[in-house]
């Protein structure tokens, strides 16, 4: 397992989809990710510090997995099966490792919001179209706020500044 950054969080100009590049911590190796507006809408918020007036849905699982008395310990990309990513939630709870299957897009937004790594099996490293490409330049706060303010306002909720 590798661990992974998220590098870059933008539209892909070429379909006008959400795109999240996870980047290798200690290399260079890149993994893009295709994800729906209300995900980078989440991800997005919270990689700016937004707070909801109400809680999302990915803050409604960190409250559900806290309130229960989990912890979420990683975040693995473990396969890719019919053009799709897979992904793992490890949640510990009592000495017991539950595994909670994913989408990626979720798994990152929950990741963000409860601290926790994100790691990428090495074999979809080695296979992703991107590997030794150039270094994606890293998110700042003016385009992610672009991006927010271009998303539908019913996919993020309200937020107070």
């Amino acid at each position: 397992m590798v661990k992974m950054r998220i590098a870059t969080l933008g539209l892909d100009r070429s379909t006008n989809t959400p795109v999240v590049i996870l980047k290798e911590e200690d290399g260079d190796r890149t993994l893009p990710i295709w994800i729906g507006a209300s995900e980078a809408g989440a991800i997005a918020a919270e990689l700016e510090g937004l707070k909801p007036e109400r809680p999302l849905t990915h803050d409604l699982m960190k409250l559900l997995v806290a309130g229960l008395g989990g912890e979420l310990r990683r975040v693995v990309i473990s396969a890719l099966r019919d053009n799709t990513y897979i992904a793992e939630l490890l949640i510990y709870r009592g000495g017991e490792v539950f595994e909670v299957d994913a989408r990626p897009s979720d798994s990152i937004a929950l990741a963000l919001r409860m601290s926790a790594p994100i790691f990428c099996n090495e074999g979809l490293l080695d296979a992703s179209a991107r590997g030794a490409g150039e270094d994606p330049p890293p998110p700042d706060g003016d385009t992610l706020r672009r991006f927010l303010e271009k998303l539908d306002p019913e996919d993020l909720g309200r937020f107070k500044p």
